[in-house]
């Protein structure tokens, strides 16, 4: 079966940079089980991956623009400490989840001087150029239920959930109430 839109496909990974270093990979946890055509994985690799099957192996170059975008300066931007609450340890590095306009996305903590705190909202990987090693372990025909929600169900919450569905798909993808971190794979 080949990798087109509406299809579940499972790969093994490995992401490096342009210099070669090893930002995420595959090995040694679980394979990347996502929704083709849905917006699960960046555009670019989704783009390489389509008409592949079961066995493939893709090794590709992803420029920016194809998968986190380039940095945005503007997204650079100094908040007051107190935005973060009156008991909240701010330091360099820190990653959180802020909403905003556009949904949810993460920010980084750049410098703290005094009672600045800059942030940075652009994706981590924004303005990288991306280099994939990838082997399609499996291709499968999605169900009604990933369809209509437009991304693949695990079948309930083992306590390792991802997705952060959570109350957007509730009971029908064997969400439990409360599962704060969605129950979806």
């Amino acid at each position: 079966m080949n990798i087109e839109k509406d299809k579940v496909v499972t790969i093994d990974y490995s992401l490096r940079d342009a210099a070669g270093k090893l930002i995420d990979s595959s090995d040694g946890g679980e394979p990347l089980v996502y929704l083709h055509g849905n917006s699960n994985i960046i555009p670019g690799l989704e783009k390489e991956l389509e008409g592949k099957r079961s066995g493939d192996k893709v090794n590709c170059v992803i420029p920016a623009g194809d998968a986190y975008g380039e940095r945005d300066e503007s997204l650079v931007f100094k908040v007051n400490k107190k935005e973060f609450g009156p008991d909240a340890e701010v330091s360099p590095g820190m990653q959180f989840e802020a909403r905003g306009e556009g949904g949810s996305q993460i920010v980084t903590v750049v410098d703290i001087s005094g009672d600045d705190v800059t942030i940075d909202a652009n994706h981590p990987l924004a303005g990288e150029t991306l280099h994939f090693d990838v082997k399609v372990v499996d291709v499968r025909n999605a169900s009604e239920e990933e369809l209509h929600h437009g991304h693949v169900h695990s079948g309930g919450c083992d306590g390792g959930c991802e997705c952060g569905c959570g109350d957007e798909c509730g009971d029908e993808c064997g969400c439990e109430a409360g599962c704060a971190d969605g129950c979806c794979n």
